[in-house]
């Protein structure tokens, strides 16, 4: 898989298994897509055990794992953690997104068919996010 975690990512990812007083031997950062959000697929995290069919993706002693349902969407996504003012958390660089709404939690998979979008690329400005 070509997912890749950033350092900052692996070591927040390793700071919330401690909080959450979970082992990294036994449990990582499950990412997978689901419908919804603003823009037609949303990313999801949770604190999770590896499935058997899952991708693992491992960094500086801490994992992710993605469903085989989730992967086309996320070859070759960047997760990072960034710190702002106004926003912090996990995000994910993904070069499978056609657009991303606004907020960053939700993004319309590249058209590869040739059909038109299901979105309104007018309404592709964040607007209707809600966390």
């Amino acid at each position: 898989m070509s997912l890749t975690l950033t350092e900052n990512a692996a070591e927040h990812l390793r700071e919330l298994l401690a909080a959450k007083n979970a082992s990294p031997d036994e449990q990582g950062l499950r990412l997978y897509i689901e419908k919804g959000g603003c823009a037609g697929m949303n990313y999801a995290m949770k604190i999770d055990a590896p499935a058997d069919s899952d991708e693992i993706v491992e960094k500086n002693g801490v994992r992710v794992f993605v469903d085989a349902d989730s992967l086309p969407y996320l070859q070759g996504a960047e997760v990072d953690y960034v710190d702002a003012l106004n926003d912090a958390g996990f995000k994910i660089q993904n070069p499978n997104a056609a657009r991303s709404c606004g907020c960053g939690t939700s993004f319309e998979p590249a058209n590869k068919s040739g059909d038109e979008p299901a979105y309104d690329p007018e309404t592709m400005d964040g607007t209707a996010c809600k966390d």
